[in-house]
């Protein structure tokens, strides 16, 4: 544990020790829970004026004033990025991971689900998947097909599949013969360089050397902006039913206005939006989600990868009091499995 943004040595592990037993308990903690359940080497009445100046202080809050006190957003985020000790995941969770993804098909909507699924259930949490976003990915060929002197299809095929079909016209006469000289003269180019890595003047350069008009490469450029845009990435959830097993959401109207918002993609993918750029583990808590519905929940996000790029995120979602180290550590697992299952297929 370290004692960092002034907080002393003692408050430090007062406070760790009252977001741990609220985690486990979910009930308010006093200072007599504290004084007989662990060795904090003061008296009673100490530990009542150290969590008293820790409510002072805006860490903790007393819900009720005959209540013990629990963490607050702030409390929770001290102790996230400050005194949390980090939690190794369990070998059995990691075989039972490794195991279930090996289940799933080779079909990218089939893993990315089957991740979703098994994240929920091993969390007993809200799990959400974002689909891999099209820019990340890799080039890895185009055909153009010729159907009459002035049209065609290009089709750009990305490290995870098909990702666009074009139909484009051309000002001028082309045959077959010139498309296929360019898309093998594109593919030697281009394979495996990150879609959004590939500018108009790689094509405009290829398209010049083989003496082919310019038209077929607005065509081709047209083509591979395509197939790195589009609506935000889809999001696969699962689990939702463990948000009615906690204690915090026992009021159904609470639990039906987060149900709602968890049914629409976007609001999911919202939540974790500003953390697809990110290559390290998030944590948002409470208010930090932006949405006054959900500052009762938390999420724990971690990108996964496709080869050295991140190309999407894996995300607990769940109650303020959720076993923080343990949910990072299940993600961090889950994402690195499936991270590897992408390139084995």
């Amino acid at each position: 544990m370290r004692a960092e943004g002034g907080l002393d040595k003692r408050k430090a592990y007062i406070l760790a020790t009252v977001v741990y037993e609220y985690i486990a308990t979910a009930e308010p903690v006093g200072s007599n829970t504290l004084t007989q359940k662990y060795k904090m080497g003061v008296s009673s009445a100490t530990i009542r004026n150290e969590m008293a100046e820790l409510e002072a202080e805006g860490y903790l809050v007393q819900p009720h004033t005959s209540a013990g006190r629990v963490p607050s957003d702030a409390g929770y985020r001290t102790y996230v990025d400050e005194l949390m000790q980090p939690e190794q995941l369990a070998v059995d969770d990691r075989r039972r991971i490794r195991d279930d993804l090996r289940e799933a098909s080779r079909e990218l909507d089939e893993i990315i689900d089957q991740a979703s699924r098994l994240l929920g259930r091993l969390s007993n949490n809200l799990a959400f998947v974002t689909k891999p976003q099209r820019d990340t990915q890799s080039f890895k060929h185009i055909q153009l097909i010729w159907l009459s002197p002035h049209t065609g299809v290009a089709i750009v095929v990305t490290s995870l599949g098909v990702a666009a079909q074009t139909l484009f016209e051309l000002a001028h006469d082309v045959d077959a013969d010139s498309l296929t000289r360019l898309s093998n003269a594109l593919n030697a180019r281009l394979t495996n360089r990150p879609l959004r890595q590939i500018a108009e003047g790689d094509v405009a350069t290829t398209v010049s050397e083989l003496g082919l008009n310019d038209d077929l490469a607005t065509a081709v450029s047209s083509a591979l902006r395509s197939a790195r845009s589009g609506e935000a990435p889809g999001v696969v959830a699962a689990g939702t039913q463990n948000l009615l097993d906690q204690p915090e959401f026992h009021d159904l109207r609470k639990v039906r206005s987060i149900l709602k918002m968890v049914e629409e993609q976007k609001t999911l993918y919202d939540l974790v939006a500003d953390a697809m750029t990110s290559e390290t583990p998030s944590v948002k808590i409470g208010a930090e989600l932006g949405v006054d519905e959900m500052s009762d929940l938390s999420v724990v996000t971690v990108p996964y990868r496709f080869g050295e790029h991140a190309i999407g995120m894996l995300s607990i979602l769940g109650p303020r009091r959720m076993p923080y180290a343990r949910l990072l550590a299940l993600a961090s697992g889950t994402a690195d499995t499936l991270s590897e299952r992408l390139s084995d297929v």
